[in-house]
């Protein structure tokens, strides 16, 4: 009787824990469409059909971080990913981001990226054809080696467009892997890109967010089943900002591959993510970016 009662215990506790995942994933995938309106917790709440209360500490409790830090990290993201652009000026960023005054949102910013935002844009200022010089210095910054990399079994969702938007479905990838139970501290978190935004049209981009998954989980519902190919990658450690990843691959193909004598192979690149955007500021997250190699 005993036994019955605990299992009965576990499978309640199990299907509120899904339940609550499927309404914060909704939160999620809400948010995620209106960074540029004005995203309050009861707006928030109500999607979730939960009280503001109940749903601030439920969304804490399961993301690591309250809804409006996510809120202010993917505006932030966003905003870095502007900068290194130029196409804007930084009041405009500012009040997309969602701050009402250009000070404001440079004490925020500088509060995670370590520099004001106008130093931060002066640093990605395009480089002329580097010299022999330019070069050594850039190889020295920049280091790689080759790996042999094992299969890894993953839990995947979907990402089409954009690049540097995918952190909303990693958001909602998260949350679902909680809902499940199977989102812990040995779990990896990947993404594959499938193809070159140098030439693909934006809108056409697709990538995969992923997470280790154990070898008896099944699909359901959006996600989907893959495996992360083993073999030969040149794989380099990248710290700071996810927004300035493009220089190191840049690097990577530009010089590192056409000096090293191998060739990429024909196979989607990988980056893990060593440690997570919730709890370390951009400056310290910590990437791997794994090329593959014939």
């Amino acid at each position: 009787m005993i036994a019955i009662q605990a299992k009965d215990v576990n499978d309640r506790v199990t299907r509120t824990q899904e339940d609550y995942a499927i309404r914060l994933e909704r939160v999620v995938a809400w948010m995620g469409d209106r960074l540029d309106d004005s995203v309050d917790l009861a707006s928030m709440a109500n999607v979730a059909c939960m009280s503001p209360f109940h749903f601030h500490r439920i969304y804490h409790a399961m993301q690591g971080e309250t809804a409006a830090g996510t809120v202010r990290r993917l505006r932030l993201h966003r905003a870095a990913v502007e900068l290194i652009a130029g196409e804007h000026p930084v009041q405009r960023i500012a009040r997309r981001a969602g701050y009402r005054s250009q000070q404001a949102f440079t004490r925020a910013f500088k509060a995670g990226y370590g520099v004001p935002p106008g130093q931060y844009r002066a640093a990605f200022v395009p480089i002329p054809t580097p010299t022999e010089i330019d070069i050594q210095i850039e190889t020295a910054a920049y280091d790689a080696t080759i790996r042999e990399i094992s299969p890894v079994r993953v839990m995947t969702l979907a990402h089409r467009g954009d690049y540097q938007t995918i952190p909303i479905t990693f958001q909602r990838l998260s949350t679902i892997a909680a809902g499940q139970g199977i989102y812990g501290p040995r779990t990896r978190v990947f993404a594959i890109y499938y193809d070159d935004p140098s030439f693909t049209p934006r809108d056409e981009l697709r990538s995969k967010a992923c997470i280790s998954v154990p070898d008896a989980w099944t699909p359901a519902g959006d996600l989907q089943f893959d495996e992360i190919r083993g073999g030969r990658y040149v794989v380099t450690l990248h710290v700071g900002p996810y927004a300035e990843l493009r220089r190191r691959y840049t690097w990577l193909y530009g010089t590192w591959l056409p000096r090293s004598g191998e060739e990429a192979a024909d196979a989607p690149s990988i980056e893990e993510y060593l440690n997570d955007a919730r709890i370390v500021p951009p400056t310290e997250l910590r990437t791997e970016i794994w090329v593959p190699l014939r």
